[in-house]
C-alpha cells in the first residue's frame, strides 16, 4: 500500500475480522498494510479479551489475567498507530507548516475504522442469530445500518486528509500516546511495588 487508501484498508479489515473466526493467521509484514493488518488484529483480540472479562461465571484469576492481558494489547495497539503515522509522514513528505493542522492523525483514523469493522460484524451476527427475538434482529439491523454510514463516513475522511497532506492543504503531525500503565518507571503500583518488597525484606 505505497499510497493510503481507505477502501483497502476496510475491506482487509472485514476479510481478516471474517478468517480470524475461522483460523488464526501469522502476520509478518511491516509494510503499511502489514501495520495496519496487525493493528487489526490486536483490535480483535483486545474485543474477545473484553468479552472473557465480562463473563459472569468468570473466576478472579481468569480476570486477572484478561486484565493484564489487556493491557498488552493496548499498547500493541497504540504502538502500531504510531509506526503506521511515522511511515505515513515519511510518505507524504515535508509537511506544509502554513497548512490548517488536523487533530486526529491518519493511524488513528485506521484504528477507528479497524473498531468499527468489529462492531460491524458482530452486529450482522444478532441480525441473524436464530435464537434472537425478530424485534431483537430488527433493532441490530438498524444498529448496523449507522454503523455501516459511519465506517463510510470516516473512511471518506481519512482519504481526504491524505489526500489534502500531499498537496499541501492539510498537515498532520506523530502524536505520541505515552501511555504510563505499562512503565514500571511511571505506574506507581509498579515502582511502588518494588520498595514494598525491599521494605519486607530489609
Amino acid at each position: 500500500m505505497a499510497i493510503l487508501n481507505a477502501l483497502s484498508v476496510t475491506k482487509m479489515q472485514d476479510e481478516k475480522t471474517r478468517a480470524w473466526h475461522a483460523t488464526e493467521e501469522n502476520i509478518e509484514s511491516e509494510d503499511l498494510m502489514g501495520l495496519a493488518e496487525a493493528q487489526h488484529r490486536a483490535n480483535f483480540d483486545l474485543w474477545h479479551e473484553e468479552d472473557k472479562a465480562r463473563d459472569p461465571g468468570a473466576s478472579d484469576a481468569e480476570i486477572v489475567a484478561v486484565k493484564h492481558a489487556i493491557d498488552r494489547l493496548n499498547q500493541q495497539r497504540n504502538d502500531l498507530v504510531e509506526k503506521m503515522d511515522t511511515i505515513l509522514l515519511a510518505l507524504a513528505g515535508e509537511q506544509n507548516p502554513n497548512a490548517p493542522l488536523h487533530s486526529e492523525t491518519p493511524g488513528l483514523m485506521i484504528d477507528r475504522l479497524s473498531i468499527l469493522a468489529l462492531k460491524i460484524y458482530h452486529t450482522e451476527e444478532e441480525t441473524r442469530r436464530e435464537s434472537a427475538t425478530e424485534a431483537h434482529r430488527q433493532k441490530n439491523a438498524a444498529r448496523l445500518a449507522v454503523l455501516k454510514e459511519q465506517r463510510a463516513d470516516l473512511a471518506g475522511c481519512l482519504d481526504a486528509l491524505w489526500a489534502e497532506s500531499l498537496t499541501g492543504t492539510r498537515r498532520f503531525k506523530l502524536y505520541r500516546q505515552m501511555k504510563m500503565y505499562n512503565d514500571p518507571d511511571l505506574n506507581p503500583k509498579m515502582y511502588g511495588a518494588g520498595k514494598d518488597r525491599k521494605a519486607k525484606t530489609g
